[in-house]
């Protein structure tokens, strides 16, 4: 079977795509960028749905192709990927596009609450997208999952730094129940919806094997990890809606108004659908992580808590560093160090005050820069900028290496700990995280 796949480079799309290589279709995969490796039976073609909104773009990849996956999809919009462009128009037109090349079937990868009682701006659209397919003359099932737990899932990292907390944050209690299920169970129900002869139109849900309240799940998780039962502190609602809207402007977070809306929904259904794909019980959310890589990923999870805790904590020293230089300590104090430093005069004041809003804006940077957007630099320069201050104080004012409280002395963690931050981008680029 020749399959157009969209969305191959996705958490869902790439599990998916090895999934149907294995069971020996040819794929094209449709993208913005070319794979890294094509391995045999696989072609590329350059296809990019947040542009791609007339049937014409699409048209001429779907030669000889028997059935269309659509697994695009976002969480958070960011420039041309808008939720309108990926999750409606870019659909409607290769959706239209299937219909007039013969496409024998079109399966939609959706998710779980884009139906009738959507709210959230995510579930709106893709449940826009949907419609839009179960309009057309065209064999296809919208495949709706819940939450995917697997290696390489955004939710799944979110989920289990959560749990590996020496203190589990439960909001609103904890309450809100998921019926999560495995990136592995997922796919092979995919599979069986690619390859299955049905007719007609329909929708179905793919859950894990029973609902959950997001604490349980929590507790799971860290089982699962082999860490002890965690404490638990409830989060009242509206400061975790403050959290949510405060967070919807950090580059990478999990968290917005969006999803704390759908977390509160819930995220159930019946699981008969699942379980008839894949001709025995999805598995238990106890069964998601393997004994083999338990410890692995309990390292990555707590390492995944600590950075934010860093990034905070370095983004204060600069930040109260560059408030006390603009006046809250003494300024004529200050002017008397930078002569001792060899500065003075004019230049003093360009200096101190320089000095200060640098130290201001990389705290900020820190805070609120994200991964892909010169980051690694953002450390690599604080790092050098704190050995051109130790530089400084060693050759002018050597007696603050003897200070009791070690001022010069603490400048030794802050580098160490910039450096870890550096390596963990530098590996996150590289695994694609």
């Amino acid at each position: 079977m020749k399959i157009l796949l969209t969305g191959g480079s996705g958490f869902i799309g790439s599990h998916l795509r090895t999934a149907l290589r294995a069971d020996g279709h040819a794929l094209r995969l449709a993208g913005r960028q070319r794979p890294a490796t094509l391995h045999p039976g696989e072609e590329w073609v350059a296809l990019d749905l947040a542009r791609s909104t007339d049937a014409a773009d699409a048209a001429e990849w779907l030669a000889g192709i028997d059935v269309v996956v659509n697994t695009v999809g976002i969480l958070r919009e960011r420039g041309v990927q808008t939720f309108a462009a990926l999750h409606v128009d870019g659909p409607r037109a290769l959706f239209e596009a299937a219909l007039q090349a013969g496409v024998r079937r079109l399966v939609q990868v959706s998710a779980l609450g884009a139906d009738e009682e959507a709210r959230s701006a995510y579930h709106l659209s893709k449940k826009a997208g949907d419609d839009v397919l179960r309009r057309l003359p065209l064999a296809s099932v919208v495949a709706q999952p819940s939450l995917v737990f697997g290696p390489g899932g955004s939710s799944t990292r979110f989920f289990t730094m959560l749990a590996a907390l020496p203190l589990l944050p439960l909001p609103a209690g904890g309450r809100q129940r998921i019926q999560p299920i495995h990136i592995d169970d997922l796919v092979r129900c995919l599979v069986a919806l690619v390859t299955e002869r049905a007719d007609g139109r329909r929708t179905v849900a793919l859950v894990g094997a029973e609902p959950l309240e997001l604490r349980d799940y929590l507790q799971v998780l860290r089982r699962s990890m082999g860490l002890g039962r965690g404490w638990t502190v409830s989060i009242p609602a509206p400061l975790v809606a403050a959290g949510a809207a405060l967070a919807a402007h950090l580059h990478g977070s999990a968290l917005d108004s969006d999803t704390w809306q759908m977390l509160q929904r819930g995220n159930v259904a019946p699981v008969d659908d699942t379980r008839r794909l894949l001709g025995h019980a999805p598995r238990p959310a106890a069964a998601f992580i393997a004994p083999e890589v338990a410890a692995d990923l309990r390292r990555s999870a707590q390492l995944d808590g600590f950075v934010p805790v860093l990034r905070v904590s370095i983004a204060a020293v600069w930040i109260v560093t560059g408030i006390v230089s603009l006046g809250l300590y003494p300024v004529e104090d200050s002017y008397a160090l930078l002569r001792r430093a060899g500065v003075e005069g004019a230049l003093a004041p360009w200096a101190l005050y320089g000095a200060a809003l640098l130290d201001l804006a990389l705290g900020i940077a820190t805070l609120t820069l994200g991964r892909g957007q010169g980051r690694r630099w953002l450390w690599f320069g604080q790092i050098a900028l704190i050995f051109g201050y130790t530089a400084i104080i060693t050759l002018r004012l050597p007696e603050y290496w003897l200070h009791p409280y070690g001022p010069v002395l603490k400048n030794l963690p802050m580098l160490a700990l910039l450096w870890l931050l550096f390596i963990v981008d530098r590996d996150a680029k590289e695994i694609g995280a």
